[in-house]
C-alpha cells in the first residue's frame, strides 16, 4: 500500500521505506535502510549510536562503528532533508547527548497508525457497532505491505519482526471473530484455513474454523477440523488442545444451541465469495436436507455395479483441511540426526534399544516398539556372552557375538539413519495421494452421516464385511458392525470388542466415538488412536438391508 499523503510518512510493516507528497524515497544501500529501521522502531527517542551498531551488525560490528553510523545518519538526511544545509543541525533526525533520534509525526508511521486503528476497532466493537469495527480493521490490515522489516536479518530485527508478526495475528483474529458476529461464517472459512496453515501454533484461529464450519451446517469438517488439531498438537508438543478448544468440541458434538450464529440486524451485510445460498442449520441435532429438495432428487439404485448417484443435491461440503494446508510433519535437523547416528556406535550398542523406544512411544508404533526389544535382547547377548567367554582363548562362540555387536552398533546406526531420513520425494508421492484420497472418502462419508445417516445407513457407511459399492475410506461402524470386526483393529482385542457390543446392545447406540471412552468403555489411548477409523452411525429402521439391489428416494 502506498501511503498516498503530502507529508512524510514511514513504513515497517513490509520493506522498511519513506514517501514524501506519495513518491517513494531512496533510502541507499541496506545498511542504511536498517539504521532508519532501528530509529524507526523506537520513533520519538533517541537510540545510542552501540545500540544501532549492535542492532544492525550483532556480533560483526565494524571496527569504526561510530564513523560507520555517522556516514549512514549523514545520507538519511540527504534523503529526508533534502534543502537543509549541510552545516545546519538537522531538524527531522537529530543527535542528541543519548544517541540519534528520528522525529516522527503523528500518523507519520505505518506500524503506529495500524495499532491506533486496531485500538479503535476494538473499542467501537466494545460499543457494539460490529460493522464499523470491521471496516477499522480491515483499513488497519490493508496497512500491511508484506513481510514485516522484509530484507533486514539478525536477532535484534528478528525479534522485532516477531513482535509485529504477533500483532497483525491478534488483528486478524479479532476481525475474523468481528466477521463471525455479522453474521460471515461461509465467507472466513477459506480465510481461517489460511490462517491455520500461517499460525498453527495460535488455537484461537482453530476455534474460530471450527466455528465457522459449524454455523455454516458443516458439522462433520468442524469435528476432522478438531481432530487435526488434536494430532497436531500431539505429535508436535506431546499435549491436547486448550480447554477453549476442548469445550467447543464438546459442544458441537452435543449440538449446543449457544453455538449458533448470533441474530443479525435487518439488511445484514452480503457474504462475499458464497454461492448466495443458505447454510444449512445445525441446531437440534444433526440437520437433514430439505424435505423438498430431497423428493426432487433421482431415484439412486445401488447395485452391483458402479453408483452413479447425484446425491446430495446440494453442492458437497468441502473437505476440510486441503492437502496444502496440512502441517508438515516437523524433520529433524541434520546435527540431532549426526548425533542419533553417533548414540550407537559410541555406547557400543547399550543405547540402541533406547532410542527406538524413544520413536516407538513418539510416532506410537507397535513395530518400533518391537523393533527396540530386539536391539535390547541383542545387547544383552552380547554382553552376556562376552563377560562368560575366556579372554585367553578364541571358540567358535566368539563369532555370534562380534556378529550381535555389529547389528546393534553399525546396524543400528544404519537403521537409525533409515528412520530419521526425509522422505523420498518420489517414493512417497504415491502413498501421500492414497492417504489424501482416503481421508476424502471418509470425510464426505462422515459429512453423509452427519446430514442424512437414513442414506449413510443404507449405503452401509462403516460395515467394510456386507457387500456394497460405496467407498468410504475404510470406516468402522460401531453401532453395527459385528464383534469379530472390531476386534481385528489393531488397538482393539476381542474382550474390548465384547464390551462395545454389550454397551449398545444395554444402553442403547452410541451418540459418538467419544462416548467410549466417556463411558469408559475403553481407555482415551485407544480411542485417541481409532478415532480416524471409528464413527457412529445413528441407527434406524433401514440399519438392516438384505442383499441385493436397493432404491431408495
Amino acid at each position: 500500500m502506498t501511503l498516498q499523503d503530502p507529508s512524510l510518512r514511514f513504513g515497517l510493516l513490509g520493506r522498511p521505506a519513506a514517501w514524501r507528497d506519495g513518491e517513494e524515497l531512496d533510502l541507499g544501500p541496506g545498511k542504511q535502510r536498517a539504521v532508519l529501521a532501528v530509529l524507526l522502531l523506537t520513533p520519538n527517542r533517541p537510540v545510542s549510536t552501540s545500540s544501532i551498531v549492535e542492532a544492525v551488525w550483532g556480533d560483526e560490528p565494524p571496527d569504526n562503528g561510530v564513523n560507520v553510523v555517522q556516514k549512514y545518519v549523514a545520507g538519511l538526511r540527504r534523503v529526508l532533508e533534502p534543502d537543509r544545509s549541510p552545516r545546519s543541525p538537522g531538524r527531522l533526525l537529530t543527535l542528541t547527548g543519548a544517541g540519534y533520534a528520528l522525529h516522527v509525526p503523528a500518523g507519520g508511521l505505518d506500524a503506529e497508525v495500524f495499532r491506533e486503528r486496531l485500538r479503535e476497532a476494538l473499542a467501537v466493537r466494545d460499543s457494539g457497532d460490529n460493522a464499523r469495527a470491521g471496516g477499522l480493521v480491515r483499513e488497519a490490515l490493508d496497512l500491511w505491505r508484506g513481510t514485516a522489516l522484509a530484507g533486514l536479518n539478525g536477532p535484534f530485527f528478528d525479534a522485532a519482526r516477531d513482535r509485529l508478526d504477533e500483532e497483525r495475528a491478534a488483528a486478524l483474529e479479532a476481525s475474523a471473530e468481528i466477521g463471525l458476529d455479522l453474521g460471515e461464517h461461509a465467507r472466513l472459512v477459506p480465510e481461517l484455513i489460511r490462517m491455520v496453515a500461517e499460525f498453527p501454533l495460535r488455537e484461537g484461529f482453530r476455534y474460530l474454523l471450527m466455528l465457522a464450519l459449524y454455523r455454516s451446517g458443516r458439522q462433520a469438517e468442524a469435528l476432522a477440523a478438531y481432530r487435526d488439531a488434536r494430532e497436531f498438537f500431539a505429535e508436535e508438543f506431546g499435549s491436547e488442545p486448550g480447554e477453549r478448544l476442548q469445550n467447543l468440541h464438546v459442544g458441537i458434538l452435543r449440538s449446543d444451541p449457544a453455538l449458533a450464529a448470533p441474530s443479525v440486524p435487518d439488511d445484514p451485510p452480503p457474504e462475499r465469495g458464497g454461492s448466495g445460498e443458505a447454510p444449512v442449520p445445525v441446531s437440534g441435532g444433526f440437520a437433514p436436507p430439505d424435505p423438498q429438495v430431497v423428493a426432487a432428487a433421482p431415484v439412486v439404485e445401488v447395485r452391483a455395479g458402479p453408483v452413479v448417484s447425484s446425491w446430495p443435491p446440494h453442492p458437497a461440503p468441502a473437505v476440510y483441511p486441503p492437502p496444502a494446508v496440512v502441517p508438515p510433519r516437523r524433520r529433524l535437523p541434520w546435527a540431532v540426526r549426526l548425533v542419533l547416528l553417533l548414540v550407537p556406535l559410541v555406547s557400543f550398542g547399550v543405547a540402541t534399544w533406547a532410542l527406538f523406544a524413544y520413536f516407538a512411544a513418539r510416532r506410537r508404533s507397535l513395530w518400533l516398539g518391537l523393533v527396540a526389544l530386539a536391539y535390547l535382547a541383542a545387547a544383552g547377548f552380547f554382553f552376556g556372552g562376552a563377560l562368560a567367554s575366556n579372554p585367553d582363548e578364541t571358540t567358535w562362540w566368539d563369532l555370534p557375538i562380534l556378529l550381535t555387536l555389529l547389528a546393534v552398533t553399525l546396524g543400528g546406526s544404519v537403521h537409525l539413519a533409515v528412520l530419521t531420513a526425509d522422505p523420498w520425494p518420489g517414493g512417497t508421492a504415491v502413498l501421500d495421494v492414497q492417504q489424501i484420497e482416503r481421508r476424502v472418502r471418509r470425510e464426505q462419508a462422515r459429512s453423509l452421516v452427519a446430514h442424512d445417516p437414513a442414506v449413510a445407513r443404507r449405503l452401509r457407511v462403516g460395515r467394510p464385511d456386507l457387500p456394497r459399492t460405496f467407498d468410504d475410506g475404510g470406516l468402522i461402524d460401531v453401532n453395527s458392525a459385528p464383534e469379530h470386526l472390531l476386534a481385528s483393529l489393531p488397538e482393539l482385542d476381542a474382550h474390548q470388542a465384547k464390551l462395545i457390543v454389550l454397551a449398545r446392545t444395554a444402553h442403547g447406540p452410541l451418540a459418538s466415538v467419544d462416548d467410549l471412552a466417556v463411558g469408559g468403555i475403553l481407555p482415551y489411548a485407544a480411542v485417541h488412536a481409532l478415532r480416524e477409523t471409528l464413527i457412529a452411525v445413528p441407527p434406524g429402521a433401514d440399519a438392516d438391508i438384505p442383499d441385493g439391489s436397493v432404491t431408495f428416494r
